[in-house]
């Protein structure tokens, strides 16, 4: 979440000098037929839902791990955790929320409980088996709180990657961040909605996780469309309604395993880091892996996928 405010400022400063290196002449990335399907989740509304990995048979008892994307995210963002996950034998499954990715949008307000009660109704249409692992990055802590509270019986346990939790963003010291974040997600979405990121889609700024191709490729060309970003935005807008939402719901049982995976050494962030670890430390069986040499987006990445693989597999007790 963090580095999308420095991905918007920094579109906005490299914007002039990459026209006059490429004379405005790039568009923005094209993709080709999106992987996974359209699920329809009634009332004639669809999102997009991407499963990877053996059938639920084939992987035995594992269960099937959900994968909830942070603030401007979908499910692009977890094509190399999916590979990885994979090729250690798990079945995996991402979406597109409401408006982002190629999911059709929902009616507004986009906050938490919109949010989850779509992610409710896409696990029931999907027909995936639970309880399910469910995985969630950044803003994603607060809608695992909240599906996890409503749907207990769902839950085999969870894991935290570089994620916020709802009770430290209702703290005072949080929410400067949040309204700071917030106005810069509306200028990033204006700006990807006058066309000015299409420039930029191939350079580091398009990809900032580390994507395997087609991911890559659908990253791309979310970077620079604008129904994306306003839709992205409308959600960070509701951060503080979703996290009075994600609070209220019922707390995680301490008899769930809680995997927390963060980025970034913890030298100067002790604070944060407790924040953090925190749903872990007060889990019967938690842990805590401080990937120092990741940054909040390459946490998902081709280079640190592993790590959330790891998580998985302690959460699952393998």
């Amino acid at each position: 979440m963090l580095s999308y405010v420095g991905r918007a400022l920094a579109g906005f400063t490299l914007l002039l000098v990459s026209f006059v290196a490429v004379g405005g002449l790039m568009s923005a990335a094209g993709h080709s037929v999106p992987r996974g399907r359209m699920v329809d989740i009634g009332e004639g509304r669809q999102l997009r839902l991407v499963c990877e990995g053996p059938s639920q048979g084939a992987s035995g008892d594992r269960p099937l791990v959900w994968l909830e994307a942070g603030a401007f995210g979908f499910a692009a963002d977890w094509g190399a955790t999916q590979e990885a996950l994979s090729a250690a034998g798990w079945r995996s499954c991402a979406y597109d929320r409401a408006g982002l990715g190629f999911s059709p949008p929902g009616p507004a307000p986009r906050d938490g409980l919109a949010i989850v009660t779509d992610f409710e109704k896409l696990v029931a249409a999907s027909a995936e088996p639970g309880p399910f692992i469910l995985v969630g990055h950044s803003m994603a802590g607060l809608r695992l709180r909240e599906y996890a509270g409503r749907n207990p019986d769902k839950v085999a346990g969870l894991v935290l990657v570089d994620a916020a939790t709802a009770d430290a963003s209702e703290t005072e010291a949080f929410k400067p961040f949040i309204r700071a974040f917030a106005t810069a997600s509306r200028w990033a979405a204006h700006g990807a909605s006058l066309g000015l990121y299409k420039p930029l889609v191939y350079t580091s700024l398009g990809d900032k996780i580390g994507l395997p191709p087609a991911a890559k490729a659908e990253k791309r060309w979310a970077f620079a469309n604008g129904p994306h970003n306003r839709a992205a935005a409308a959600e960070v807008a509701q951060w503080s309604e979703s996290a009075r939402q994600a609070v209220a719901a019922p707390p995680y049982d301490p008899d769930w395993p809680v995997a927390v995976v963060t980025a970034g050494p913890v030298k100067g962030r002790e604070k944060r880091k407790a924040m953090q670890a925190a749903p872990a430390e007060r889990s019967a069986r938690g842990y805590v892996d401080h990937v120092e040499a990741a940054t909040h987006t390459r946490l998902l990445g081709e280079t640190f996928a592993g790590h959330i693989v790891k998580a998985v597999e302690f959460v699952a007790g393998v």
